[in-house]
């Protein structure tokens, strides 16, 4: 086998791995749901059932491959969001040694290098560490910048022209769509890189709020304007949504992490530029 693919039920893993199909490659994909699968098969891809939490079922999917491209999976049931990171991260490490793969390609994030004030981030500051420290194995860790698919979950008031948000509606920072997430991640495989590295990931450019109600004006043709609610409203907002008061806490943190700067590229690695525009991915959302 040539190299495996986790996440390809969400938008990085499946582009990661079509990418390599497409190249000839073989894949084995890793799916926590044998039925999802199948749609795999029959684009000539190798299956395994393992979830990532499961080091023993993980490392038996890595297993004589050159190369995987992992990440560590949102929970947003989780009881203790931080213990099931924790948790997992540790399987994942735990696989990856156990099954002496040569290369991994990890999905990590913008402010990883810190180890607190990042929110849900703080978790891949230790497992980078893990990751990088084991015996015969490259590790390329992609900091991916802030997915411009999560504004997918601020479009619920578009009907009424309002574009929510809890910071400043002109604040500009760094996106990048998940489809060149996974294009990068496909290619960095396919590099056979011999030493571990951080790759920054962000977007053409830096994008505000009022830039994405601009680019949703522009897509519906009727008025948009971004709301700041304030990042006091954040987590009684989120609560109300159905996130634990812990989880939500974390994602206020990391909101405000990205406001002040501590969120944000160390700027001493390599840097890449994905070329999908943030009213690309908008209209994607809309169906437009």
């Amino acid at each position: 086998m040539d190299y495996v693919i986790a996440g390809v039920s969400g938008h990085t893993g499946k582009v990661a791995a079509e990418t390599l199909i497409s190249a000839g490659q073989r894949v084995r994909v890793v799916v926590r749901d044998a039925a999802k699968g199948d749609a795999w098969k029959r684009q000539g891809a190798d299956v395994a059932v393992a979830d990532l939490g499961d080091a023993a079922a993980l490392a038996k999917a890595l297993a004589g491959a050159k190369g995987a491209y992992l990440l560590l999976p949102p929970n947003m049931g989780a009881a203790d969001f931080g213990a099931y990171q924790k948790a997992t991260g540790a399987a994942i490490a735990k696989a990856v040694r156990d099954s002496k793969i040569p290369h991994v390609v990890f999905l990590s994030s913008v402010g990883a290098q810190h180890a607190d004030g990042t929110g849900p981030i703080k978790a891949l500051h230790p497992l980078e560490a893990a990751l990088r420290a084991i015996p015969g194995t490259v590790a390329t860790f992609i900091r991916a910048a802030y997915f411009m698919e999560n504004l997918g979950g601020s479009l619920g008031a578009l009907a009424q022209g309002i574009l929510p948000t809890f910071q400043p509606t002109n604040f500009a920072f760094e996106m990048i769509a998940t489809k060149d997430i996974g294009a990068l991640a496909a290619a960095t495989l396919l590099d056979h890189t011999k030493q571990s590295s951080v790759i920054e990931l962000g977007g053409p450019r830096k994008y505000s709020f009022d830039d994405a109600a601009a680019a949703l004006a522009r897509i519906t043709g009727k008025p948009v304007k971004a709301h700041d609610a304030g990042i006091e409203a954040m987590v009684p907002t989120l609560t109300g949504f159905g996130f634990t008061p812990g989880l939500a806490g974390l994602y206020r943190e990391m909101t405000e992490g990205l406001v002040s700067g501590r969120v944000a590229f160390e700027g001493t690695h390599r840097t890449k530029r994905g070329t999908t525009e943030l009213e690309t991915v908008l209209r994607g959302l809309l169906g437009s």
